[in-house]
C-alpha cells in the first residue's frame, strides 16, 4: 500500500513525456506543411509557372468546348481562368484567338497544324506583369489516302512559267491567311457556308496522276455550278482572285486570326474591304482552278494553322 504514491508520480511523469512529445509532432508536421505551402503555392513561384491543360472528360457547359479536338489539323481549346483584362497567348510564336465567357474569365481557341507532332504541346500566357506556360497534349490523328486524275497535267507538273504565277500567288495566300487583328468573331461555332453533300474531307493524302501531293487542307461541299456561298461568320473580304490551283477564291478575315478561304468559285460577288453580315453570300461555286468537277473547296485557318472545317459545323470525326 505504501508504494501506490510512487506508482502514480510515475504515471504522471510517462504521461507528461507522452504529452511534450505528442506537441513535438504535431509542430513539427505543422512546420513541414508550411514549408510546402511556402514553395507550392506563393504567386512567384515556379509551380504555378506552368501547368498542363487536360482535354474535358465530358462536354463543357460553355459551346466553344465543343471545338476541342487535340489532334494535328485539329484545335485545342483551353480555359484561361478569370482576369479583368483579355490575356495574349501565343502557341509556336503565333498569337492566338482568345474569347471571353460568360463568367468573366477567358477561353483561348488554338489551330494546331497538321505538321504539329503528337506530343505534349505549350502555349505561353502573358497578363499585365505576369506569365505562365500552359501544356496540352496532342494526340495522333491517321489521314486516309486520296488519288485523283486530272486531265491537265500543267496542274501536277507545272511549267517554269506556271511556277514562276503559282510563287506569286502563294506568298499573296500566305500573307492573307497571316493577318491578325483584334476584332472579335462574331461567331466560332459556324454555319455551313453551302448546304450539301460533303465530298472530300480534311488531311487526306493526296495523290495526283499518281504523285503525291500536299495534304488536303479544306473540305469540300459537292454542290452544283451557281450554288450561292454564304459567310459562316461576320468578317471582312482580305483577298480575292483567280490563282493556278484554287481558281477563282475569297479570303475573309473574322478577327483574331480566324481567317476562311472559298475556292474554285464561278462568280465572286465581293471585293476587298467588303464587310461582309453572317450569311451574306459572297459568291457562287464554281470548277475553276485544279478540279475534277464542280464543288466548293472551303479552308479555315487559326493562328495561321489551317484546320479541320468539319470541327467548326459539327461534323468532326475522330
Amino acid at each position: 500500500m505504501m508504494m501506490l504514491p510512487d506508482v502514480a508520480v510515475k504515471m504522471t511523469e510517462s504521461l507528461k513525456s507522452a504529452s511534450v512529445i505528442f506537441v513535438l509532432l504535431v509542430t513539427a508536421l505543422a512546420y513541414t506543411g508550411a514549408q510546402a505551402d511556402s514553395t507550392g503555392t506563393t504567386p512567384d513561384s515556379p509551380a504555378t509557372q506552368a501547368e498542363t491543360a487536360s482535354a474535358p472528360a465530358a462536354p463543357d457547359t460553355h459551346p466553344i468546348f465543343s471545338l476541342d479536338h487535340r489532334v494535328p489539323g485539329g484545335v485545342a481549346v483551353i480555359d484561361l481562368g478569370r482576369s479583368p483584362t483579355r490575356p495574349s497567348v501565343a502557341f509556336q510564336n503565333k498569337p492566338v484567338l482568345v474569347i471571353p465567357d460568360q463568367s468573366g474569365g477567358w477561353i483561348a481557341i488554338i489551330g494546331i497544324s497538321l505538321s504539329t507532332p503528337a506530343m505534349q504541346q505549350s502555349v505561353e500566357v502573358k497578363n499585365d506583369a505576369n506569365s505562365r506556360t500552359i501544356h496540352f497534349e496532342v494526340q495522333d490523328k491517321k489521314y486516309k489516302e486520296q488519288r485523283l486524275t486530272i486531265k491537265n497535267t500543267r496542274q501536277v507538273n507545272p511549267n517554269s512559267g506556271d511556277l514562276k504565277r503559282i510563287n506569286t500567288e502563294l506568298k499573296a495566300q500566305n500573307s492573307a491567311y497571316q493577318q491578325f487583328t483584334q476584332i472579335e468573331p462574331s461567331n466560332v461555332i459556324f454555319d455551313k457556308p453551302v448546304e450539301g453533300p460533303h465530298s472530300s474531307s480534311f488531311g487526306l493524302k493526296r495523290f495526283f496522276n499518281g504523285e503525291a501531293r500536299a495534304p488536303h487542307s479544306g473540305m469540300d461541299f459537292a454542290v452544283a455550278t451557281g450554288t450561292p456561298i454564304h459567310a459562316p461568320a461576320a468578317g471582312t473580304v482580305t483577298l480575292t482572285g483567280n490563282y493556278f490551283f484554287n481558281g477563282n477564291t475569297v479570303f475573309v478575315d473574322h478577327g483574331q486570326g480566324l481567317i476562311t478561304m472559298y475556292c474554285h468559285l464561278s462568280v465572286i460577288g465581293v471585293k476587298v474591304g467588303d464587310v461582309l453580315k453572317r450569311g451574306q453570300v459572297l459568291g457562287q461555286v464554281g470548277a475553276t482552278g485544279r478540279v475534277t468537277g464542280a464543288h466548293l473547296h472551303w479552308n479555315v485557318s487559326l493562328n495561321d494553322a489551317r484546320v479541320d472545317p468539319a470541327i467548326f459545323i459539327g461534323m468532326f470525326k475522330p
